[in-house]
């Protein structure tokens, strides 16, 4: 980690750091611009030059997995992700489901659904205490969803979870409930493009018997949820993901940054790339200054996609990739977000398996990524029979192999095998087989992971006798959680045998002590 000292953080000129020096501390707040005095004062500014001296601090990249509370009154429904949207949408299914459940959106809009999320089942202790076990090392809770619906006891917006809805704040019990189990606490904003994602709710029906009629979205009374803004239409592409009103830029930093200030949360993620430009880079240098003036060392992260404005920077946040990996070993930390089911409740939706889950988060591992996963709740708290089957099969796995996870880098080459995932964005189907394996390392011993169920006989060509990457003699094999396994090395393969019972379900581990 990076430890600044007193004098650094308090405005004094800045040492260099690594590669490359942090520059000096903004001038005194006279000669500032608007944007550039909402920042704590430390080491950061809002330039793309100071942001890209950030580096990533050692506990992100010794997690290796994060569990995500990808949730709220969206869940309510049961009809999965974007009906705060869709549900404004002749001809979607969640218009026409809320017609038939709720009622017509002129009628019974978004704001009648808050007070049906009650969270009436929901104990983030419980629930924080098997993400532990699980081997989460960081929890993420959403603060805010394109929806306009703060989680927690917000400053600056009415609606929000403390007064309505389960009239608790979400995000600060789930803050104390991660404390309790050692984990790095975090939290995602998706404010950045609700302006004009909400741009539906202002609409009507263009067909009988509610021709012209105005959704409850134009009604004044509630433009402080459904925005005002009438004139930018959202289309889900790069040009349009965020609005360009100035209003909304400072509106949005405002807001994101009482979250921040809240509950100096050690990661903060923005759904899309990073919002607004210099607005933006503001919340962003905060973010990071506030770090540094709490312990004297940048621990914070902050996560966005490569995508929405152009402005992402290598060095100055770490990439995420939304359903999806990079291609090959990535030589600085990154992140995929993932779901095992849709980001909201869906009562038809295909979930992933736990053995899914496994394969995807080594092969992530292996390349020098996290995975932070969406673990689905019910709208009351409690989980569906497939979320709490997968955290029963994850702490199971996690009991027996954590060591090849967790505090890992990657190695000379990320793995073998017939199978590559695709890189890049919602392109996470990947059916991996027994002969596709990921390596992790940790000190000297080299971690070979299976992607589906070895049989008798696994044989690995990378460690083959003149293999380049090897160095060091091997010295050693044993099946994480069976004991030491007989192998031979060849210039063909290290070929190890399998034994009859394996001691896990999923992605069994080979640990390969080396001399």
């Amino acid at each position: 980690m990076t430890k600044f000292s007193k004098r650094e953080i308090l405005g004094g000129p800045l040492l260099a750091l690594g590669a490359g020096a942090l520059g000096r501390i903004p001038p005194a707040a006279a000669s500032l611009s608007a944007a550039e005095r909402d920042i704590a004062r430390g080491p950061f500014s809002a330039t793309p030059e100071s942001l890209k001296t950030y580096r990533t601090p050692d506990w992100f990249r010794n997690a290796k997995f994060g569990i995500w509370a990808h949730w709220g009154p969206q869940a309510v429904p049961r009809q999965g992700d974007w009906y705060a949207r869709f549900m404004y949408v002749p001809g979607h299914p969640h218009y026409d489901h809320h017609l038939k459940t709720y009622g017509h959106p002129s009628e019974k809009g978004y704001k009648d659904l808050i007070p049906l999320w009650k969270a009436e089942r929901w104990n983030p202790d419980a629930l924080m205490a098997r993400y532990a076990a699980a081997g989460a090392k960081y929890f993420v809770s959403m603060g805010v969803h394109h929806d306009n619906f703060d989680l927690w006891n917000s400053k600056h917006h009415r609606w929000n979870a403390a007064v309505m809805g389960p009239k608790r704040d979400v995000v600060g019990a789930w803050q104390t409930a991660a404390k309790r189990q050692g984990l790095r606490f975090g939290v995602s904003e998706h404010l950045g493009a609700s302006y004009c994602w909400s741009y539906p709710n202002h609409l009507y029906d263009q067909f009988w018997p509610k021709l012209g009629v105005p959704y409850d979205g134009a009604d004044p009374a509630y433009a402080d949820l459904y925005h005002d803004n009438r004139d930018e239409p959202f289309r889900n592409t790069r040009e349009s993901w965020y609005t360009t009103n100035p209003a909304y830029h400072q509106r949005w930093l405002k807001r994101i940054r009482d979250l921040v200030d809240s509950y100096q949360p050690d990661l903060l993620y923005s759904d899309g790339g990073l919002p607004f430009g210099e607005v933006g880079r503001t919340l962003v240098a905060h973010l990071y200054n506030s770090s540094v003036a709490r312990t004297g060392h940048l621990e914070a992260v902050y996560n966005c996609k490569d995508s929405g404005t152009g402005e992402f920077y290598k060095e100055g946040m770490v990439q995420d990739v939304e359903r999806g990996v990079l291609n090959g070993i990535n030589p600085l930390p990154w992140q995929t977000d993932t779901s095992n089911g849709d980001w909201f409740y869906s009562d038809n939706y295909k979930y992933k398996t736990p053995g899914e889950i496994l394969t995807m988060l080594a092969d992530i591992v292996s390349k020098n990524g996290n995975m932070l996963l969406n673990v689905v709740l019910y709208a009351d708290g409690s989980l569906p029979p497939e979320s709490d089957e997968l955290l029963t099969e994850l702490s199971a796995w996690m009991a027996v192999n954590a060591e090849a996870i967790h505090g890992t880098r990657p190695w000379a080459v990320y793995g073998e095998g017939p199978t590559e995932a695709e890189a890049g964005m919602f392109k996470e189907q990947v059916a991996f087989t027994a002969r596709d394996i990921r390596f992790t390392v940790k000190g000297k011993a080299l971690y070979a992971i299976t992607l589906g169920e070895p049989s008798t006989l696994t044989e690995i060509v990378s460690l083959r006798t003149d293999a380049p990457h090897l160095q060091g003699r091997v010295v050693g094999v044993e099946l994480l959680g069976g004991g030491p396994v007989r192998f031979r090395r060849t210039q063909k393969a290290l070929s190890i045998d399998v034994p009859g019972r394996l001691p896990t379900r999923h992605a069994s581990v080979f640990k390969i002590h080396l001399a």
